[in-house]
């Protein structure tokens, strides 16, 4: 099987303490929750698991996704109905809070045929092979940001202390950065420092790409630019960049570096003329 749909509702959710379980997977990336099933499934350890909140006054949505860890067990009858029955163990990996699931109208946008799920009232349903890859790009689309683990403080604070910088999926993919870099090159487009020319081939890699247009204004269907959506950013300007919300422009981080008394200049380097020669063939542009 490659992947079930388990639904639960508005009162399930209250039951569950799932305020608590969002938290934990944001402290430290799973939560680990046994499921009951209406009857034996098929599911087996590495199947990926979509939580759909169903019914109620919170709306329907995808909220949730994780991994099937055990076979199938039973529990056998010993006293109140909810603690006997068809289980399997999930580690959930990411959870969204109640009121930012996906909505109705971008799931069907996403599975114009329907839903795999349907109407069907089971707590568990599988999900038809054709249908997975449009799950994963509507999860990867509209699940949640991302905590870019490179900005996160070290030390020994409380975690209420610790301020998370949140990136969204666009700005960690690897080949949109990749070809974001082979044409902007790697120096930062608000204040022009460059990892590569201060700590050499090393520092190339430190070099942050920030995304134009915050990933919540963006439908499903969007296709990405690397080119024309992704810029890089030094660490420094992209933590500024994600301390608003919606982020600041790269306009705004200029602004500010420029009343610091900070003015990049516009000297183009060779390394930068030779990446955006290596861009042109990456994209199938042809030799310059």
């Amino acid at each position: 099987m490659a992947a079930v749909i388990l639904a639960v509702d508005a009162d399930d959710l209250h039951r569950r303490d799932y305020r608590a379980a969002v938290e934990q997977v944001m402290e430290s990336g799973r939560f680990v929750d046994r499921w009951k099933l209406d009857s034996r499934p098929e599911a087996v350890p590495g199947t990926d698991a979509w939580l759909l909140l169903r019914g109620g006054g919170q709306g329907n949505g995808l909220i949730g996704h994780g991994l099937v860890e055990s076979e199938p067990y039973q529990v056998p009858a010993a006293g109140h109905a909810a603690d006997t029955g068809w289980f399997i163990t999930v580690v959930f990996d990411s959870l969204l809070p109640v009121g930012e699931q996906t909505g109705p109208e971008i799931i069907e946008c996403a599975f114009p045929g329907g839903f795999p799920a349907g109407e069907s009232a089971q707590s568990l349903v599988e999900v038809p092979p054709e249908s997975e890859p449009a799950l994963h790009r509507l999860w990867r689309g509209q699940g949640p940001a991302m905590t870019d683990p490179d900005e996160i403080p070290g030390g020994t604070f409380h975690p209420s202390a610790v301020r998370h910088v949140q990136v969204n999926r666009y700005e960690r993919d690897p080949d949109a950065r990749r070809l974001c870099l082979a044409f902007h090159g790697t120096s930062c487009a608000a204040c022009g420092f460059s990892f590569e020319a201060t700590y050499g081939v090393a520092g190339a890699a430190m070099v942050a790409v920030h995304h134009l247009v915050p990933a919540e204004m963006l439908g499903n269907s969007y296709q990405l630019d690397p080119v024309a959506d992704l810029v890089p950013l030094c660490r420094n300007c992209h933590v500024v960049a994600h301390s608003e919300n919606p982020p600041r422009t790269v306009a705004e981080l200029r602004t500010m570096a420029s009343a610091g008394g900070n003015v990049a200049g516009d000297v183009v380097s060779t390394a930068q003329l030779q990446a955006q020669a290596d861009a042109r063939r990456i994209l199938g542009g042809g030799p310059t």
